[in-house]
């Protein structure tokens, strides 16, 4: 998927909503245990009830990792279903994988030709070589760890060096990596107070913005210092969305908060 398509997705639902598919068999209702594969019958009644009010879906990998080869086919079902039936979604795989040459490409391949997803989250860390690799995917985004919403993201990126906090020399590195058109920024939500600085280093990227909800942030304090002439804004939430209900009727819960956040963002964006 394009940017352009993006932006188009969004303007037309009213919406900057991406909901984490994060999926623990221990807090998905029981009665969906007794299903050949609970994992995916849950996430497609989430998708089902939410598609129209969200423009992207993001699964954290690891809570389908963790469950070996069952999980990575639930994961792989997910992703088919979604681009079968609802290809103007966005689609994210939350793998924040990072590594160098070759071992970058695989991971790359891994994602965007073999589940097909629209982008991957990225460790920067290790550099541009690292990094690179997925930017080369034509029409595929990567969405790249920025500033971080939990507690220890203070021990590194908010550090001084040289006179400049380290995640701003992150930023500033990144914009002049081969096809870096294609990057995206991941901004915690409960660093909104950055965001002015952020914009100010990377004025047209997207940023994905995880921490609404369940962490505390705050959506209309992301909005007016994250958002961009094209809005520029995913944000997600997980747990206050596919969680909002443990009966039967789960999914009808989903949609009304993925509405509650909906109808916010629709007056954030008429508002503009």
């Amino acid at each position: 998927m394009t940017t352009k398509n993006l932006i188009s997705e969004i303007n037309r639902k009213k919406s900057f909503l991406c909901i984490g598919l994060d999926v623990d068999l221990d807090k998905i209702p029981k009665h969906l245990l007794s299903e050949e594969d609970p994992i995916f019958s849950f996430n497609k009644a989430i998708i089902d009830a939410t598609h129209h009010l969200a423009v992207a879906y993001k699964p954290n990998t690891a809570f389908y990792e963790a469950y070996g080869l069952k999980g990575w086919r639930s994961l792989e079902r997910t992703i088919e279903y979604l681009n079968k039936n609802y290809p103007e979604i966005f689609t994210i795989a939350d793998a924040k994988r990072g590594d160098i040459g070759n071992t970058s490409t695989m991971y790359a391949k891994a994602f965007f030709d073999d589940l097909a997803f629209d982008s991957v989250t990225v460790a920067p860390y290790m550099g541009k070589d690292s990094i690179e690799p997925f930017l080369a995917f034509e029409n595929k985004h990567t969405i790249m760890l920025a500033l971080t919403s939990n507690e220890g993201a203070f021990d590194f990126q908010t550090k001084d060096v040289g006179g400049q906090e380290f995640y701003k020399m992150v930023l500033q590195t990144s914009t002049a990596w081969k096809n870096a058109k294609n990057l995206m920024y991941v901004v915690g939500a409960t660093k909104a107070e950055y965001l002015a600085d952020i914009r100010s280093i990377i004025p047209d990227s997207f940023l994905l913005v995880p921490g609404v909800g369940a962490q505390g942030g705050n959506l209309q304090d992301v909005a007016k210092y994250g958002m961009n002439k094209h809005v520029g804004l995913l944000v997600n939430s997980s747990r206050g969305v596919i969680y909002a209900g443990n009966d039967t009727q789960f999914y009808n819960e989903a949609a009304k908060a993925a509405k509650v956040l909906q109808q916010q963002m629709e007056v954030i964006l008429d508002a503009r």
